[in-house]
């Protein structure tokens, strides 16, 4: 694994692509914490002025002709973010909209933790698909596997999750107490 140069960004570099501390004017600059690299003020301790080295690695990949942000009516336009891509506002940081992700599929399937949600089919960071209900974060239920509308025969929890195990596909209850096993219906 190769490390950073950090000396690359100081001086004029690091002024031009971090500009002013907001908090006292001084020069921003890349810092190493327990957490991993963050902007970071040079007149620390007097100045404890931080933000996540992240935030500048949105990169805006087109402008959306004829859209405009609900909050202050510039243009909306595409970025590529660290969860992928997604739209924003081209004013940002000034304004800070963000387009809901509708990237979620619905199972038509209730909530069987708060019975008001939907389970959707979601993906995490990593493209990995999950399921959860669409009333986060008031409801964290949350299932790694396809949830399918059959009561558990054991403890009559609503739904199973369907899994493939030694090629045959079968039913799993997602309660960790029960854990029972079914041949998938046909």
């Amino acid at each position: 694994m190769s490390k950073i140069d950090h000396s690359l960004f100081s001086g004029k570099a690091s002024e031009q692509a971090f500009g002013p501390c907001p908090k006292c004017a001084a020069k921003l600059q890349v810092r190493r914490g327990k957490s991993g690299a963050f902007i970071g003020c040079s007149c620390y301790p007097d100045c404890d002025f931080s933000k996540p080295l992240h935030e500048y690695e949105n990169a805006e990949i087109k402008t959306i002709d004829g859209s405009a942000c609900p909050v202050c009516q510039s243009l909306l336009v595409i970025k590529k973010g660290r969860y992928g891509l997604f739209i924003g506002c081209s004013e940002f940081p000034e304004c800070d909209y963000i387009e809901s992700n509708h990237n979620s599929e619905d199972t038509l399937l209730i909530c069987p933790s708060c019975n008001k949600g939907h389970i959707n089919k979601r993906a995490n960071k990593f493209g990995k698909s999950f399921y959860a209900c669409d009333n986060y974060p008031k409801c964290k239920y949350l299932l790694n596997f396809p949830p399918v509308d059959h009561p558990c025969p054991k403890c009559h929890w609503p739904i199973m999750q369907q899994k493939k195990s030694s090629g045959e596909i079968e039913l799993v209850c997602p309660q960790k107490r029960c854990q029972c096993k079914i041949p998938k219906p046909e």
